[in-house]
Parts: structure tokens; C-alpha cells; sequence
């Protein structure tokens, strides 16, 4: 898959998707941070975990422990692709982050699997979403009844 492909109708979404590793420390705090400063809502979230996050990695034929995933407009965007489309997403000062492109994709996804494969030993792990406030868990969409994808 490249880092941007497109997706079946199915998969449609009505609002962008965040889906992340919901028991690394980095990740889940990563989407909390993201979900703090998202005040608009403009971004659902799911852990790669949830029936839903499997069932994209699945259908995307993708491995969860290679990258998180941004559903968007019909298409999904992984590694720094994916950063770069949720910061336009998000808007403000979030384009800021958009200078990062002058760095070549393939320099920009390396150093994003380097962390990656050593998330878990860097960051730890925690119990699934754990690190998440009550509010930021209410706001995950967590399985495929409660998202008909649209």
C-alpha cells in the first residue's frame, strides 16, 4: 500500500478518522494531546485495537504495529503523510508542521519507522487507552455498529 491510497466506498467517511495504537504510550498520548487541542471535533478517533481499527487494518492489508491511520476523503494516509494531512485538517497553527515536507518522504518515514519498531521499549505500554480522560474515551468510535463508516 502507499501512503496514500485510495479506499473502498464503503470506508467512507462523513468526518476524518485518527486510528491509533491504543496500548503504546506515545500513541495514546499522542491522541490525547491531539484530542486536547482538537476543541472543534473536527477529527473522530478509534485505537487500532477496537473491532473498527482492526477491521481496517485488515482491510487495508496493513500490520497495526507498522503505522497508525488517517481516514480521509475516501483515502488512507499513513506515516508522515498522515501527520501532514491531519495538521491541514486541523488548520490554524497546526500548518505549521507542513515545513516538514521540505524533508524527503523517504528520510521522513524512515525516522517514523525507526520509532515505530521501538515505541513499546522507548515509551512503554499501558493498558488500552488508559491514558485517555473519561471525555477523551467518550469521544472514540469503537466498533463497526457504532460507525457505519460514513
Amino acid at each position: 500500500m502507499t501512503d496514500r491510497e485510495a479506499i473502498d466506498e464503503p470506508l467512507w467517511r462523513h468526518r476524518p478518522l485518527f486510528v491509533f495504537d491504543g496500548v503504546c504510550v506515545l500513541c495514546s498520548s499522542g491522541a490525547s494531546f491531539l484530542m486536547r487541542h482538537d476543541r472543534a471535533g473536527r477529527v473522530d478517533f478509534a485505537s487500532a485495537q477496537s473491532p473498527l481499527g482492526q477491521s481496517l487494518y485488515r482491510r487495508l492489508g496493513l500490520e497495526m504495529d507498522a503505522t497508525y491511520l488517517l481516514i480521509d476523503g475516501g483515502h488512507a494516509y499513513t506515516k508522515s503523510d498522515g501527520y501532514f494531512r491531519l495538521a491541514t485538517i486541523l488548520g490554524g497553527w497546526w500548518r505549521l508542521a507542513l515545513i516538514g515536507k521540505v524533508v524527503p518522504r523517504g528520510l521522513r518515514d524512515w525516522l517514523y519507522d525507526q520509532v515505530a519498531a521501538r515505541r513499546y521499549r522507548w515509551f512503554g505500554k499501558a493498558n488500552h487507552c488508559e491514558l485517555l480522560s473519561g471525555d477523551q474515551r467518550g469521544r472514540l468510535v469503537s466498533d463497526l455498529d457504532s460507525d457505519p463508516l460514513r
